[in-house]
C-alpha cells in the first residue's frame, strides 16, 4: 500500500502526543520549555483547527509515521508562518518520510500566502537541522514571535 499523508484527525491525538514524546526522550530533549510539557501536545488536531494553519500526517499500513505543519504563531512578522512539530519516527527515518511532510508544509504555506517559514530547533537535532539548510532556511541570532518554547536555541527562516 505504500506510504500515505493525510490531515491531522481528532483520532489522531493520542497516537500523536505519544510520538513526540518518545522522540523527546530519544534526543534528550525531554523538558520544561519546549513540546515536551506544553499542554497542547495532547490536542493537535484542535490547534489545527486555527485559519491559516495545516498539520500533516504520514502512515504506513494505519502506523503513524511521523507529521509536520505550519502554524501563525502569534508575534510573527506579517507574511510569516511557523514550521511546527515536525516528527518522523526513529522506524521511518532516512526514506524520505520527512522531506515529504516538510514539502507538504511549505506547499501548504505557499497555497495560504505566506511569504516566510519560521521554525525553531535544537542542536541534537542536527539531522534535521541539515535538511532545512539544504532546502534553504538560513539560520538567525535570535528568536521570532512568542511560540512559549524557550527551550530551543536554533532559529532558522526559510523566504518563499
Amino acid at each position: 500500500m505504500g506510504i500515505s499523508f493525510r490531515k491531522i484527525e481528532e483520532r489522531d491525538n493520542k497516537e500523536l502526543a505519544d510520538l513526540i514524546r518518545v522522540i523527546f526522550r530519544e534526543f534528550k530533549i525531554d523538558k520544561p520549555g519546549t513540546v515536551y510539557t506544553d499542554p497542547t501536545t495532547d490536542h493537535l488536531s484542535e490547534v489545527f483547527k486555527r485559519e491559516g494553519s495545516v498539520y500533516w500526517l504520514a502512515e504506513e499500513n494505519g502506523i503513524l509515521l511521523g507529521g509536520c505543519g505550519i502554524f501563525p504563531t502569534e508575534g510573527l512578522p506579517e507574511g510569516c508562518v511557523e514550521l511546527v512539530k515536525f516528527y518522523v519516527s526513529a522506524a521511518a527515518r532516512g526514506k524520505g518520510v520527512g522531506k515529504a511532510l516538510m514539502q507538504k508544509s511549505i506547499e501548504s504555506a505557499q497555497h495560504f500566502g505566506y511569504n516566510e517559514i519560521y521554525l525553531e530547533s535544537f542542536p541534537e537535532l542536527e539531522t534535521a537541522v541539515s535538511m532545512y539548510e539544504k532546502i534553504g532556511f538560513k539560520k538567525l541570532n535570535a528568536p521570532l514571535g512568542n511560540s512559549g518554547h524557550f527551550a530551543c536555541n536554533v532559529w532558522m527562516l526559510l523566504v518563499l
